[in-house]
Order: structure tokens, then sequence, then C-alpha cells
């Protein structure tokens, strides 16, 4: 089974200064990869695929002209300290999204069955109109419409197992019945961004395709899990996705500075199998993974590695 590595060495080039979301993230992910020996047998996404129209099936024209501007301008940060910048973020964040749509076109193509993109800048928090939390174009978001309207899939599962709630993700798809959007994350009470309650379920048309599951600090593997398996996988299944996305953050990691979830490796792994189980039974096994969060360089490259690890098993 072939397995999908996006990654691009310009991705380092979106420099962010003395921040926990810098290039060391993935220089880091890197290295581990090769030293395992794991590097060799991941697929390279290619191919070029312009991204700029499909952006702006997420975001408004007037943020993109105005991150464009900011990076161009030299400004340190986009609409808020967290979201730093330099002059070369906004190519960077175009390139992320291109990489993300190159994978997908890869794997309906079948020339993978998965993939996972080692992408920076991150996505999932960035709205319509606004960047938040480190987070410039919604990578996940984004490429669910292509899958929709280019690709003609009608239904698009997400699961964001990221510590922090994908606010802009949900924002995204909360009126949207075609895109089921479930979110594994530390309780808003007493987390970044302060959304993600369970009764956020959906909106209108939307409502019940949206699935907050927050959790209390502490909370380690087994109670990931047993909400993994008991609350999000019968409903996913449910849904029967033509396609599988995860947002992967692996910042709810026990040794992760950002936030107060202790998970390890093997929720990682387990929620890793059990999405590729759901991805086989309902559409070909069609799955790809974004990276998110993930600040302690250990716990991340480790994580990252069992991760693909698992996505590489037959």
């Amino acid at each position: 089974m072939t397995t999908l590595l996006g990654y691009d060495e310009r991705f380092l080039q979106h420099r962010t200064g003395k921040h926990v979301e810098r290039p060391a993230r993935l220089t880091s992910i890197v290295e581990r990869l090769k030293h395992e020996g794991i590097w060799d047998d991941l697929k390279p996404v290619t191919g070029d695929v312009d991204p700029a129209a499909w952006i702006k099936e997420i975001h408004s024209q007037e943020y993109i002209d105005r991150l464009e501007s900011a990076c161009r301008n030299e400004l340190p940060f986009i609409d808020t300290a967290d979201s730093a910048i330099c002059p070369d973020s906004f190519e960077v964040a175009h390139l992320a999204v291109a990489n993300v749509l190159a994978a997908a076109d890869m794997i309906v193509a079948k020339e993978a069955e998965n993939g996972f993109c080692a992408l920076r800048p991150p996505g999932h928090h960035a709205e319509h109109d606004r960047s938040m939390g480190f987070c410039l174009f919604n990578n996940v978001a984004i490429v669910s419409r292509y899958l929709q309207k280019r690709h003609n899939f009608s239904r698009i599962l997400i699961l964001d197992w990221d510590v922090h709630h994908g606010n802009g993700t949900q924002h995204s798809f909360e009126e949207d019945p075609t895109v089921f959007y479930c979110s594994l994350h530390e309780h808003p009470a007493t987390c970044f961004p302060g959304t993600g309650w369970p009764n956020e379920f959906g909106k209108g048309a939307g409502r019940g395709a949206t699935l907050n599951l927050p959790m209390a600090p502490g909370a380690g593997d087994d109670e990931c899990l047993d909400l993994f398996e008991t609350n999000f996988y019968p409903v996913a299944r449910e849904f029967r996705p033509d396609f599988v996305l995860i947002s992967a953050g692996f910042d709810a990691h026990r040794k992760d500075p950002l936030a107060e979830l202790e998970l390890t490796e093997h929720s990682f792994k387990v929620m890793t199998k059990r999405m590729m189980e759901l991805a086989r039974q309902c559409c070909g096994g069609r799955l790809l993974s974004l990276l998110e969060g993930g600040y302690q360089l250990g716990s991340l490259s480790s994580s990252v590695s069992t991760h693909i690890r698992a996505l590489m098993e037959q």
C-alpha cells in the first residue's frame, strides 16, 4: 500500500522568530522519518495545482488581500500577535494549500491510498475573514470544498484531534450537512479558542453535522478513545463519507506545553487505524491527514512517526 508524504522545504521559509510554531517543527519530523527509515518508503506529493480560486471558496477576498499586503509590508503579525508572519508567509501559505490539493488529486487518482501532509502554517483556526491561532489559510476546509467541487464527492468527513478546537473549520461548515466535522479537544472553558462546546452541533440544514467532544484537563488515552469509539465512530459510519480528512494536531500529547491533556502516541495510533478502517469500509480507503498543532519537538516527531507508520500498514 502506498502512503503519500506532502512536504516542501519552502514551508520552512514561513519564519516566525521566537515562536512555538516554528520551522524546527518540520525539520524534527523529517529527521525522525529519515532516522527511522520511513522517509524513503513514502511517495512524495507531486503536481501543480493553482490554489487561488480554491482559497476563495473559504476565505474572503478582503482577508486574502489584507494578508498579502501585511506580508509585503513586512508586518510582524496578522490580526493577532499569535499569528506571526514574514515577507514569505503569503507565498508559503499558498504553497501549503497547493500541496494539500495535489495530495488529494493523487489519492483520487489511486496513486496512493492515503497520505500525510507535513505543513506549515497550520490552518484549522483560520476564519473566513481573519487569522487566528498561528493559522493563515484553512487547509482542511479548502481541500474539503475542492473534493466536492473539483472531484464531485458528496460527503466529506473531517476528524480534528488537535488539542484546540478548530473554530475556523467548524464555522466554515456549520450550516452544511454535506461536511461532517468532529473535534476532540480540551474543554473550551480551559483552552484556546474557547469554542467547541457540546451544544455546538451545527445550524439550519447543518444541524447534527457538527460534533464536539471536549475533554477535561488531565484526560488521557482511555477518556479520549472512549469518546472516539462511543460518540464519534458510530455516527461517522452512519454518515458514510466519500473522503476522510484528519486535522492531525499532536499537541494533546502529555509532553506538549500548550494545553493540559495527557495523551500518548497510543491514542494517535488507534485513532489512525480506526479511521483507515472507516475509509476502507466507506470510500475505498481514501484518507488524507494534515498537520495542525504539536509544539514539543520530541513528542511531535514521535507522534507523527507513529501516525505515518499506522497509515502505511496493510
